[in-house]
């Protein structure tokens, strides 16, 4: 009972902070077409990323509600979510060094395999 109502109250937490997220998205939009804020649309890009991230977290979340397990498969695609949000945004940010470059390959290589195999070995099957 506690975990459905703890899972309930996360399900409420991110579908607010998506609302909110697009909400901040749009703003950005408009300041930038409207040219009120400079930058560019590296923060946009980001940003869409987040969204797609809570997105991810979110669908977590009720497959764990309905079904009481987490699949390794949503996971990984959050996961992969984030490393592509920090790839992005070192992209617009112009910081990236060989390492941090050759880490995040590496993590996304790892993390694409254990995506694969997750999809190719699943436990139903």
């Amino acid at each position: 009972m506690v975990t459905d109502l703890v899972t309930v109250i996360i399900l409420y937490v991110l579908l607010l902070a998506l609302i909110v997220g697009v909400i901040n998205i749009l703003l950005d939009l408009n300041s930038i077409i409207f040219g009120s804020r400079t930058g560019g649309f590296g923060p946009v890009v980001a940003n869409v990323i987040t969204i797609f991230i809570l997105i991810d977290l979110f669908k977590t979340f009720v497959d764990y509600r309905e079904h009481e397990e987490i699949r390794l498969t949503y996971v990984t695609d959050a996961t992969i979510l984030i490393v592509m949000r920090e790839i992005a945004a070192g992209i617009y940010a112009q910081k990236f060094d060989y390492q941090f470059t050759l880490g995040m390959s590496i993590m996304l290589l790892t993390l694409g395999a254990i995506r694969a195999l997750a999809v190719k070995y699943q436990p139903d099957k």
